[in-house]
Formats: C-alpha cells, structure tokens, sequence
C-alpha cells in the first residue's frame, strides 16, 4: 500500500517556498530549488512536480520547467537593473491568464541574496502547466519602464475572476527597529539596502519606506501595470493586529470565497501567517499562525523549545479535493540552502479562522502512517537536542542533531546524548517487534516514547514515560537491533531519545 509522508517528494529533492495550483484533475508545485548540501539560496533551474488530485502519495517528475539562462539579466554584471551578478532565482509562482496560458513570475538574485532585492519582477509564459517555460519581460508600466515601486521580492498573482492581481515585497527591520530609527535613518537604509534613491522611496504611495506588501493590477497582456502599485500591509505595525506577527517576505495570496487571504512568512522567520480581507488592496486584519517549522507557539511552545532548527519558511495554502492542506519547508543540511516541501492538512473553520497545525511525518497521506514496514529516519518531524539553533543565511558549524546526506544516502546525523527523534503519527495495533538502523561511535540506548518525553513538553502538553528501550552497539557501519515494544493501540506519535556519550546516526526504523 502506498504512504504519503512528508517531505512529499523524494529525499533527494529540495523545492521550497511551494506554491500548490489545482490545474484540471493535477495539483501542481512551483517553487524555488535548493541543491542538496548546497551553499546559497535556490542554486539550480525551476523545476515541478505534479500529483493526482484523487493520490497525493504520488508525485510525478515534470521537469525543468525554466532556466536561469534564459532570462536576459543572467550573470549579467551592472546590467540596467542588476547591480551584481545574478545567477538564482528565487521563489516563484505560476497564473493561468485569460488567455489560457500559464504565466510564471519571478525575481533573479545572485548569492546569498545579493542585488534580491533590485528588481524587477521577471515573467515566463508556457501554454501548458508544466511544460517548458520561455522569457516574455518584465513587469512594466505603460511606458516601458520598469515597474520598480516596492521592493520586486517573492512575487504572487491570482487570477481574481479576470483581475489580475500581483502581490509581492519584503521587510528586513524588526518591529523594534520602528522605535528608536528616525525616518531619515530608515530612508539612508533603505537605499542602501534596495539600491535606491531618495526620491524613489519618499515619492509614492504617501510613504516613507519601500517595505511593506504591495499590490498592483496587470493588464492582459501579465505585463503592463495598471496604475501606481501600493501597500496593502505596511511595514509600521505597532498598535495594530500585525504585531508580533508582522510581514517580512514570502507573498502568497489566496481567495476563499468572497473573502481574501493573504500568507506570508513574519518577522519570526520560522512560521507561515495569514491576515485576512473583504477587499483584495486593503483592510486586511491578522488572523494567526498555521505552522512554524519549529511548533513555536503550538500549545505554548516558545522559540527555545523549538523541535527542530528553524529558519526561512515560504509556501500557502490549497484545496486539493475537499480538503484544505498548508506547504512550507523544513531545514536540513545545518542551513538554510536545502529546504524540503512538507505540507500538513488544516481546516478553516465557519467562521473563517485557520488554527495552527503541528508539524507531522504523514502529511499528505491524510491520516496516520500504518505502524507496518520501514520508513526512513529522515521523515523524523521533530529532531531536538533541547537547544536548537536558528538559521540565517549561512551554514552552521557547530554539531547538532539534522537531516543530512553521504553517498547518496540521506539521514539523521550527528545525535548527541538527550536527542529526541520524533514521528508523528503512527496507527499502533499493539505490541510488535520494532527496529533502528544506526551507527554509534560508542554504546548508545534508544528509549521509546509515544508522547513526549521529560524536558520537551510545552506549557500544555503531558509528559509521558518511557515504554521500552534498545541497547545499541558501537559500530562504524549500519548496524540494525530490534526489540519488542508494548506500544498502546491507536493513533499515536513516536518519539525515540537518544543515550550515549557518542554521536549517532540514524538511517531507518522498522515495524
């Protein structure tokens, strides 16, 4: 029988900031592409795979569906909008026109982010989903010239019953940073910044800043802009329902009835938020998380509680069927360079709310993973040794417990004493013969939980004991132990915790 787990595609593939699009009977993914083990941000070509709308537990290969190469600026040094070498491009999405034919949006960037934030939003145009995209221009006004209010980053469109409408920006000062910059501070900053000039910041949109979401209207021709583009979110947000919570990147846009959602990535770099309007440019009002990459704020989890390490998360939301689900990504590889799509069914609710789901090993398999088989150690959802990092931008050095990969293999490394391996969830029938493959460079014990164990409960959650346990021998290959295991029947999560004055590694667990 076939499982859906997440991350939905293969191991060895890294597409993050997803854009999901029911197109005919297939659900299409868009996003950036991460290199396995890579060393900046979206190092290769666009690719998509696609799935049957009735089996999201198989997911089909399109392509390469767009190349870096194509596009007039790349690798271009000084070119008119490209102050540095650009070679990446970062996360896009995909709208059927109405003309019928799919149009790709997109900004380039060179490494590490450089010149990201320079403009303008590029577009590709196929006339089927997945098929091979060609370079059509760049977002415009009417006159030609470069559409550039804003910051062009992270591009959205929707095809709002004809209106099309593009969605894009970024914001990189924190809320606290609004207290103590003056406005001529934050201008000096942002021409820094986004490579621009005074007047081009102070002479829109009655702002001082170019932060912040905006919106603009497209012509037919998923060009031309009609009229000045604008913020539907502005970057100030004391006092208002963004607090906490407010914009940083990571534009998607969505319409669910008559009534517009907005996800975005927040200043908290690890969770995908939502606001909500009746109107496509304005009024929106927070409504909340629907996932972090690290469960923070789940059942009062604070950011030091992370169950796993956090970082840079991007994606949005589709109804696949009947059903609602959330893509995001999750980090692996100690950075923020190989990104992995996970995706969690969510439900919203009569009254419009969207409550925040844990993040979870089955995923689009639409229930629990049968406790039945060998699954991959690397679909583990949580991974914590109780003080996870944060990522940023760089690879960390330090040794923590992560998804990585050797010889074509991918899996759990570097388990220290006190390391909690988690999936969630698993049908349990009841006792059955259980079993881990790992390397141990010195005696380790696995101690088997199915809930969380003493130190990584949240403010609401149960602790719970210990249920069996498996003696690991030292060894410099896979070795495999199994041992009987009295799980409780029914549907439960399995958390295994790691003993040893040595690190680990982790390949699979059996049932």
């Amino acid at each position: 029988m076939k499982q859906g787990f997440n991350p939905y595609l293969p191991l060895n593939e890294y597409v993050p900031d997803a854009e999901p699009h029911v197109f005919g009977d297939r659900v299409y993914i868009y996003g950036s592409h991460d290199k396995e083990d890579g060393d900046t941000f979206c190092m290769l070509d666009y690719v998509s795979y696609s799935a049957s709308c009735d089996d999201l537990t198989s997911w089909r290969y399109e392509g390469v569906i767009y190349k870096a190469s194509q596009d007039p600026d790349y690798r271009k040094k000084d070119s008119l909008y490209s102050p540095v070498v650009r070679e990446y491009m970062y996360a896009p999405d995909v709208v059927r026109g109405n003309d019928g034919r799919y149009y790709l949006y997109y900004c380039m960037s060179g490494r590490y982010g450089q010149g990201g934030y320079h403009g303008p939003i590029r577009v590709a145009v196929c006339d089927k989903p997945a098929g091979h995209y060609e370079y059509l221009g760049y977002v415009q006004h009417a006159d030609g010239t470069a559409m550039l209010e804003g910051v062009c980053f992270d591009p959205a469109v929707l095809n709002d019953e004809g209106i099309i409408r593009l969605y894009y920006g970024t914001q990189y000062l924190s809320e606290e940073a609004e207290d103590f910059l003056t406005d001529e501070q934050a201008i000096r900053n942002e021409m820094d910044m986004f490579n621009k000039t005074r007047e081009e910041i102070v002479s829109h949109a009655g702002t001082t800043s170019v932060m912040g979401a905006y919106m603009a209207v497209l012509e037919n021709d998923m060009l031309t802009v009609k009229g000045i583009p604008y913020p539907v979110i502005p970057y100030k947000v004391k006092g208002t329902s963004f607090e906490g919570h407010s914009f940083y990147e990571g534009s998607s846009i969505r319409k669910i009835g008559r009534k517009y959602y907005f996800i975005y990535s927040s200043c908290l770099n690890h969770e995908l938020c939502y606001a909500v309007s009746e109107y496509a440019d304005h009024g929106y009002v927070y409504g909340g998380t629907i996932v972090s990459n690290g469960d923070v704020g789940l059942n009062g989890r604070t950011e030091a509680q992370r169950l796993n390490m956090t970082g840079t998360t991007h994606g949005s939301i589709e109804k696949i069927k009947d059903q609602w689900y959330v893509f995001y990504h999750r980090l692996t590889h100690k950075s923020d360079y190989s990104r992995q799509g996970c995706a969690e069914p969510i439900e919203i609710r009569p009254d419009g709310t969207i409550a925040q789901v844990p993040v979870s090993s089955c995923g689009l398999n639409g229930k629990p993973l049968p406790a039945q088989g060998n699954y991959p150690a690397a679909i583990c959802c949580v991974l914590s040794n109780g003080a996870m990092p944060h990522g940023s931008n760089h690879k960390l050095n330090e040794h923590f417990p992560h998804i990585g990969s050797k010889r074509d293999q991918r899996y759990v490394r570097q388990l220290q004493d006190g390391t909690l391996i988690g999936f969630r969830y698993f049908t349990f029938t009841g006792e059955c013969l259980f079993s881990v493959t790992m390397q141990c460079d010195m005696e380790a014990e696995i101690e088997i939980y199915q809930g969380l164990p003493k130190g990584f409960a949240a403010e609401q959650e149960r602790e719970t004991a210990c249920i069996a346990k498996i003696e690991i021998p030292a060894s410099k290959t896979w070795i495999l132990r199994k041992q009987t295991v009295p799980f409780a029947k029914g549907d439960y999560p399995l958390y295994l915790l790691y003993r040893s004055k040595g690190e680990g590694s982790m390949l699979e667990i059996a049932f």
